[in-house]
């Protein structure tokens, strides 16, 4: 009778333990199927292009997607790593997310993408380097915005006071 209690135990127990492991692996990427409109401006001779380049990143389950990237040196999803995440007050008292990640990824001609980027809530500013060989062939400026843009914060509503002897006055909250 005790073999049977033991045995219902470590089964109900490897039933549940995946499940704690897929919740808690949903919540440490943050960036988890965001998307975000950039432009790449590449510098050359520390002057910058005078037009840029659209692009679209999109990120998910720790590794990005660039359509640049994969149009012209046919690289897919890349990992990245979050080197910084943390929490901050701004001046206005909002909490701002901010991370820090790299990504970089190597093909058979031994070209090299590496990627740093800097995100603060829904921007995103970095750079991107392409090499050959540990020599920089070509350096982009990145910078761009969550697509679907900055969240609209909720407009306070005006109450209106009626008094009999007086006219209808507006209030603000």
């Amino acid at each position: 009778m005790r073999r049977i209690n033991v045995k219902s135990i470590l089964f109900l127990f490897c039933l549940i333990l995946p499940g704690f492991n897929l919740t808690k692996a949903q919540e440490i990427d943050p960036l988890n199927k965001r998307k975000f409109n950039v432009l790449l401006d590449e510098v050359k001779d520390g002057v910058s292009s005078k037009k840029g380049i659209a692009d679209l990143f999109y990120f998910k389950a720790g590794r990005f997607f660039s359509d640049y990237l994969y149009d012209k040196y046919q690289y897919k999803w890349i990992r990245y790593r979050i080197n910084k995440d943390s929490i901050y007050t701004d001046s206005t008292d909002t909490e701002v997310r901010y991370l820090e990640l790299e990504a970089s990824i190597t093909d058979e001609a031994n070209q090299t993408a590496i990627l740093n980027i800097v995100i603060q809530e829904w921007d995103l500013d970095g750079t991107l380097k392409i090499t050959k060989n540990d020599k920089i062939k070509r350096y982009f400026e990145v910078v761009g915005r969550e697509k679907g843009g900055k969240p609209k914060k909720p407009k306070k509503e005006k109450k209106v006071e009626v008094n009999p002897n007086k006219e209808a006055t507006e209030k603000k909250e």
